[in-house]
């Protein structure tokens, strides 16, 4: 299993490449957009990606058209926000391909019950 985190801030990155990992995934890692683009045609594909709401340069969004386009469907994003998002961001989240989202801090459980309902096994 392959997961990709893309967060601005290294020490969250940090803490979900630990959480996946203890759950048997693949991580790579991105800090902005445009360099989890190249990070997935690197890997190929992810079975979930973890986007920080409000990355830099190419905005969460953007970020997740573009995933959209160039990956499977069957690929789960879990949005990453700082606050609790309005139901305008939320429908553009939805409508851009993100499947749900986690408003930090949360919890290695509160990740657990996301992916298990998104369908999303692991080890």
């Amino acid at each position: 299993m392959k997961a990709l985190v893309v967060e601005t801030s290294s020490t969250m990155r940090a803490v979900l490449r630990r959480i996946l990992s203890m759950r048997g995934f693949e991580v790579s890692e991105a800090d902005n957009g445009q360099q989890a683009l190249e990070v997935l045609h690197g890997m190929g594909t992810a079975d979930i990606v973890l986007v920080d709401w409000t990355l830099t340069g190419m905005n969460s969004l953007d970020f997740i058209t573009c995933l959209r386009r160039e990956t499977a469907h069957e690929t789960m994003v879990l949005m990453l926000a700082e606050r609790e998002p309005g139901i305008r961001e939320l429908h553009r989240a939805l409508i851009a391909g993100a499947d749900d989202y986690l408003t930090k801090p949360f919890t290695s459980l509160q990740i657990d019950e996301k992916m298990t309902r998104a369908g999303l096994t692991w080890q």
